[in-house]
């Protein structure tokens, strides 16, 4: 994933575009099976009207080759870092992120004005190498309709180490390329967890949504129409999805 700032003019910041200003980090979304991650004390998106069985132990099938090819090889490095990282994101900035993944690209736009420390902790997490090699461990298929990513264990309950505070949640809705961050069910734990919406899903206004999908969200309709591996509305992703950089 290549993060890019554009800088914006301050009279005319929805118009004009003067970037990249400011240098590129670089992650890449690969997509393949992990662990479901609907229970425990992560920073995971965690509904209680939305069924979470648990999952057996299963090898993924992969996913057909039209669609996605093999995953990098590569472990997580596991690191955890004391602190959430200095803000560093200019809020008056668009940036923007390029999922680079096996199933193909998938473009953000991140929103630093009214999510500046989310926004700010995925890029630092992915300049760090946070999420090589690590899997989306969680497909919804009902209720809602997201696919979530972001903890190296694979297992929903894995963070960075630190927690980061709720943005942007008045009024907050979760249409169709909504990306938001993951918690446990308590205020300002998120961490390093985020979904990606490919469906319009009702949740409360208390998932920070910090990006929009502006390409490649029929790449994630794709990977959900494929289903879970255990074949409840619930699990690890039948099409696998591994982060690779």
């Amino acid at each position: 994933m290549a993060v890019v700032q554009h800088r914006t003019s301050r009279s005319r910041r929805t118009a004009e575009v003067r970037g990249p200003a400011h240098g590129i980090l670089v992650l890449g979304l690969l997509l393949a099976g992990a662990a479901c991650g609907s229970s425990g004390s992560g920073d995971q998106a965690n509904q209680s009207s939305t069924p979470t069985p648990t999952a057996p132990a299963a090898t993924a099938t992969a996913a057909p080759a039209s669609l996605c090819h093999a995953p990098a090889p590569g472990n997580p490095a596991g690191v955890r870092f004391p602190a959430e990282p200095a803000v560093t994101v200019d809020p008056q900035a668009r940036y923007t992120a390029v999922l680079a993944t096996n199933c193909g690209n998938v473009t953000l736009a991140l929103d630093a004005a009214r999510a500046p420390h989310t926004v700010n902790s995925f890029a630092y997490l992915a300049s760090q190498k946070y999420f090589d090699h690590s899997p989306c461990h969680r497909l919804t298929t009902a209720g809602i309709y997201v696919l979530q990513c972001g903890d190296p264990t694979g297992t929903g309950t894995g963070g960075p180490g630190y927690t980061i505070p709720d943005e942007n949640l008045n009024g907050a809705t979760y249409p169709a390329g909504t990306v938001a961050m993951a918690n446990t069910g308590q205020a300002h734990t998120g961490g390093s967890q985020f979904f990606l919406v490919y469906k319009d899903t009702r949740l409360p206004p208390a998932y920070t949504p910090f990006a929009q999908i502006t390409g490649g969200l029929d790449t994630l309709q794709q990977i959900a129409a494929q289903g879970t591996a255990n074949g409840t509305p619930d699990g690890r992703p039948r099409s696998a999805v591994v982060i690779d950089s």
